[in-house]
């Protein structure tokens, strides 16, 4: 690490070296005190103004303790300004203790002085919005994986240059500063991801949008990596501060839970009592590439007020009662995604979404409020405003607009529900069962006693809607409707509609009757034709006429029309009441999407096929994608100036359809030669990575093979692993020289996360890291396999290994994952894909060309029936995967019990059994399928065009036209460009 080489850096007095800075800071000592400056920045690009939020004068200001004005001299970025502005806040605005600037005070001081420009920019962006009264998107997500800041908003602001030569002067890199800064800790995976992604082009392309988080304190969990496989500890990433964040302490709105709901006289509906807490904003500038515009991801903390501290219990000594409702608030904001095994933790989670729904909303009609000015129309609400609910942790978003739309604000019914409808819209980010979301009918209901209410309107809606539909003539048909499409499962049916049945039925009945008598009085008549029967007719007659009064007797026991549609739809005493958040956000939202042309299809004839019957229209797909800048440009540099030379300009990185004329050039030596130095570079630093993470050292000249994603059985890292062991086990029956001939050197790299009460996925993190720790110590093996876990996966070790790889794995078992986003990145850097087709693999496979993609695997539309012949008992194993088993088995990788996870892949039925994500079926094709991975390896000539191709295919992929895709179909907003 560096030290400071520059003379006087390592005093307190750090900007008495800033020429004429002294002399500035006697005439305004208030002013340079205060934290917010009016400054003129002249950038090479564009002037920006600063405004003195609390004068709101703009250019000029007088100091208050002065008779005299003054106007502040031009602040240049040019490096020597830069250096001046680091120094400044190193001083002024420290973290730190004065006597000395290490690198963690550098990289405060450089963030801090970066933030004053993004702090411009976000004022000018924020004030035009509010005087165009502009519509504005809004995106609610609990996950924004943003990573590192300071590279990001350097690049995007274009002032690498600049700071890096400030840096220099100041005695380090712009990268060792860089990389003391923590990730934040606010998502998991690609949910989160693509929240920011999309944040990044919605500034790019000057839409009028923001952010909805929360500000979570811990994030979800730091893993370790130790013999006992994954353990997680608590996420420190606000310890040193966040030199991003502005914490609005002006901007805070009340949240509630529990209480109890009473009616008033006028018959308005209020929401009393429970327990209350405060959610306070802190807002995180986002700036757009080469433009002006910079948008907020607001994020909200939780606190209690302090007249709520129990101070009279605190001197008495019960400390714990003192700080109880207290933590009760903070600990909202804690964790991401705390453990929802306990009752305790379910009530957490709910805690969460609704906090972020009820203070997002709150703040976002205030905002609509005094942009309307004296007279609010509510009916252009929708005008102004488009929520985008990024999957269903938000959906809380829809019941709480109602509620304060007709509880506050005083509308209809009927009014409120046509508002809600026009504004809301929902993002679908998973086909699994598990991950549709459901909670407790009962617990929503103690919690948000109201929020169940107009749930239960709403449901009551969806219901009429459905009878309009479907009719009440066939009931199985109807109730097999009602099962699939009902927002509160196994919940009474409303009384509205429970009278409808009945008299459908009851008209039903009277209709059988009469035709039953008509009937009998044909009958009469046809007896009467002949009155001449001899004894044997009278006999048949006497027979049928006790078989009559039989029937009579039957005809009494006819079920009641009231009791059989009770019995039929109401609920039923031994399954759960649960509310089912995705059937809210479908029949409330406006539009549907999926987030791949696969997914979107699986969406519409599987997951919401009734729905889709009856609102087709609703139903879009906007495939994802990711922004070039930060996944291309920002963390592989020397790829990029290389796409730069070779397709004439850097306009690829607004524009990535540029992209595609790097096919011209797919043959071209020279190319080849720039292109696999890059390469080869990236995988230095990778190498770099892994011995500081893991201890392990490994060759640049094997392939790098990655598979970096959540820990999941459906993304079947298992089938990864089992593919290890496989050639692992064929190398140990190997001589040298056929190990060499037959085998590609690997190095086998995995990272991600196992949710912390996920145990299978747990197991699975910790049989790689065995088979790690046996495969990277066999002296026979060395070079020609190694196998690193690199702990605790997030955005800036994705950012290293990225660019480095070689091979990517994208393998879930087919129509199991909805898009996946970091399959694009791999193919933007030139990274080869081994995958199904699943998710966004189908469309990058189109667009890379079938035979640059390694494609293996049973496909959607077989998965379901496979799974009817496991159960059935017809499905034979092939013999090298029962192989595989059978070595795993011999304890060569430790003493660890590997039973439950080698279980679960045996068996025809039963939970955690029975192979339900096809690793068994798919494993033969994919050792062949890498067995044709090695071979293109080994034609570096071949493997490098195809390489080539893979970055040339991914124009498609960029959020930057997904984002255009949204602010055009969904939320029809236009983009707005400062002045």
């Amino acid at each position: 690490m560096a030290t400071s080489a520059v003379s006087g850096v390592n005093s307190i007095s750090i900007s008495s070296t800033i020429s004429g800075f002294n002399n500035f800071k006697t005439k305004n000592p208030n002013l340079l005190l205060g934290r917010r400056r009016v400054l003129l920045f002249n950038w090479r690009i564009r002037s920006f103004y600063v405004s003195n939020v609390a004068s709101d004068q703009k250019q000029k200001t007088k100091d208050s303790s002065s008779d005299e004005g003054f106007t502040m001299d031009v602040f240049q970025t040019d490096s020597t300004s830069v250096l001046s502005s680091i120094k400044y806040h190193a001083e002024f605005t420290p973290s730190f203790s004065p006597e000395k600037f290490e690198l963690p005070k550098a990289y405060y001081a450089t963030a801090e002085s970066v933030r004053d420009m993004l702090i411009i920019n976000w004022n000018a962006s924020y004030e035009f919005y509010e005087k165009m009264n502009v519509k504005q998107a809004y995106y609610l997500s609990m996950e924004f994986l943003q990573g590192r800041a300071l590279l990001n908003a350097i690049g995007n602001l274009g002032l690498n240059g600049p700071y890096a030569d400030a840096l220099t002067k100041l005695g380090y890199s712009l990268e060792d500063v860089a990389r003391q800064e923590p990730d934040a800790a606010l998502g998991n995976g690609g949910l989160g991801r693509l929240a920011s992604c999309f944040l990044d082009s919605m500034a790019t392309l000057n839409y009028p949008a923001w952010g909805y988080g929360l500000r979570y304190r811990y994030g979800l969990f730091k893993q370790l990596i130790t013999k006992d496989g994954q353990e997680e500890v608590a996420e420190n990433w606000l310890e040193m501060g966040n030199p991003w964040e502005i914490v609005r302490n002006d901007i805070s709105y009340p949240v509630k839970f529990y209480g109890e709901v009473i009616e008033g006289t006028d018959g308005r509906k209020e929401w009393v009592g429970g327990e209350d807490i405060t959610a306070v904003a802190y807002d995180v500038p986002i700036p757009g590439y080469k433009t002006k515009t910079t948008i907020n991801l607001r994020l909200w903390s939780t606190k209690l007020a302090a007249e709520a501290f129990d101070l009279r219990a605190f001197n008495e000594g019960d400390h714990a009662k003192a700080y109880e409702a207290q933590k009760k608030a903070e600990k909202i904001c804690y964790i991401l995604y705390p453990g929802d095994e306990s009752l305790e933790g379910k009530t957490l989670r709910l805690k969460q979404q609704y906090t972020l729904c009820s203070a997002s909303l709150q703040d976002i009609i205030a905002r609509f409020e005094r942009r309307s000015g004296n007279t609010v129309n509510w009916d252009q609400f929708p005008e102004k405003v488009a929520v985008q609910m990024n999957d269903t942790h938000p959906t809380l978003c829809i019941p709480e607009l109602l509620r304060i739309l007709m509880d506050v604000k005083g509308l209809s019914w009927k009014q409120a529900w046509e508002i809600t409808q026009r504004t809301v819209a929902y993002t679908n980010h998973t086909v699994l069962p598990e991950a549709l979301e459901k909670w407790s009918f009962t617990l929503l209901g103690e919690l948000l006693p109201r929020h169940v209410e107009i749930i239960a309107m709403i449901d009551e809606e969806l219901l009429h809607t459905i009878l309009a539909e479907y009719g009440t003539e066939d009931l199985d048909l109807l109730q097999e409707k009602l099962n699939q499409m009902r927002i509160l499962d196994n919940v009474e049916i409303p009384s509205s509609v429970l009278e409808l049945l009945i008299k459908s039925e009851e008209n039903t009945v009277d209709a059988d009757k009469g035709e039953e008598q008509k009937g009998e009085e044909q009958q009469l008549q046809e007896e009467g034709k002949d009155d001449s029967k001899d004894e044997k007719t009278d006999a048949v007659k006497a027979e049928t006429t006790n078989e009559e009064d039989e029937t009579e007797v039957k005809k009494v026991e006819v079920e009641d029309p009231q009791a059989k549609i009770k019995r039929i739809f109401g609920p039923h005493p031994n399954r759960p009441q649960v509310v089912h958040m995705a059937n809210l956000c479908v029949v409330s939202g406006h539009a549907v999407n999926g987030v791949a042309e696969i997914h979107s299809e699986i969406v519409k004839k599987e997951v919401f096929n009734e729905f889709y019957e009856l609102w087709p229209e609703k139903f879009q797909n906007k495939t994802n994608g990711v922004t070039p800048r930060r996944w291309l440009s920002f963390c592989n540099p020397e790829l990029s100036e290389i796409i730069t030379k070779w397709t004439g300009s850097d306009d690829w990185l607004l524009n990535t359809e540029k992209l595609a004329e790097l096919r011209k050039f797919a043959d071209n030596e020279e190319l080849h030669s720039e292109w696999r130095k890059a390469k080869r570079n990236n995988k230095m630093k990778v190498v770099s990575l892994i011995k500081e993470k893991t201890g392990y050292v490994v060759s640049p000249d094997a392939m790098f093979d990655v598979q970096i994603k959540r820990i999941h059985e459906y993304k079947r890292q298992l089938l990864n692993i089992f593919g290890i062991v496989y050639r692992y086990k064929k190398m140990k029956e190997m001589i040298p020289e056929e190990r060499k001939e037959k085998f590609v050197p690997r190095v086998c790299i995995f990272g991600g996360k196992a949710f912390a009460t996920y145990v299978q996925a747990k197991r699975i993190v910790k049989f790689i890291t065995d088979v790690g720790a046996t495969v990277n110590h066999d002296p026979e093996i060395g070079d020609l396999l190694k196998v690193v876990f690199v702990p605790d996966y997030n955005v800036s070790v994705a950012e290293v290994l990225i660019p480095g790889s070689e091979l990517s794995q994208h393998i879930s078992t087919a129509g199991m994952e909805a898009s996946g986003t970091s399959n694009m990145k791999f193919s933007m850097n030139g990274c080869l894909l081994i995958g199904t087709l699943d998710g966004a693999n189908v469309e990058i496979r189109e667009e890379v060309g079938e035979d640059n993609f390694f494609l293996f695997g049973a496909q959607a539309h077989e998965i379901a029936g496979l799974r009817k012949e496991r159960a059935e008992g017809k499905f034979v194993p092939d013999p090298r995967f029962e192989e595989v088993k059978a070595f795993v088995r011999t304890g060569v990788f430790g003493p660890y019990n590997y039973e439950e996870l080698m279980g679960s892949l045996e068996g025809n039925e039963g939970y955690g059994r029975a192979d339900y994500f096809l690793v068994g079926k798919d494993f033969p094709e994919y050792i062949e399928c890498q067995d044709k991975v090695d071979e293109a390896y080994r034609d570096q000539k071949k493997w490098t065009k195809m390489s080539i191709l893979n970055t040339a295919g991914s124009s498609k992929f960029s959020s930057d036209r997904t984002i255009h895709q949204y602010a055009r179909d969904i939320w029809r907003i236009e983009p707005v460009e400062l002045p």
